[in-house]
């Protein structure tokens, strides 16, 4: 259970690109003769990448309806003047 977690711990600091350089060079020798580390790491990373996405798109749903409260709710009419006076067309 250790080495797992010490497994973890050194593929998040590679990943992240926070390994310092003996660690990484170590690192990058056991991912050639280990496989399995390789295959981990892969999936790590695409954990990474799903876990950004799911992200950007939470962030993406909260700007919608920030917007969609800014510019629909009559309390907000003065801002969303002001903001069209600013980058309306002139």
């Amino acid at each position: 259970m250790r080495t797992s977690l010490n497994n973890l711990k050194l593929a998040e600091e590679y990943l992240k690109g926070q390994a310092t350089p003996g660690d990484a060079l170590l690192f990058e020798a056991r991912l050639i003769i280990e496989p399995e580390l390789q295959e981990q790491i892969q999936q790590q990373q695409h954990a990474y990448r799903l876990s950004h996405q799911y992200g950007r798109q939470q962030l993406k749903a909260q700007l919608e309806e920030v917007h969609e409260r800014l510019f629909t709710l009559p309390r907000y009419a003065g801002f969303r003047r002001l903001v069209l006076g600013i980058f309306g067309k002139r």
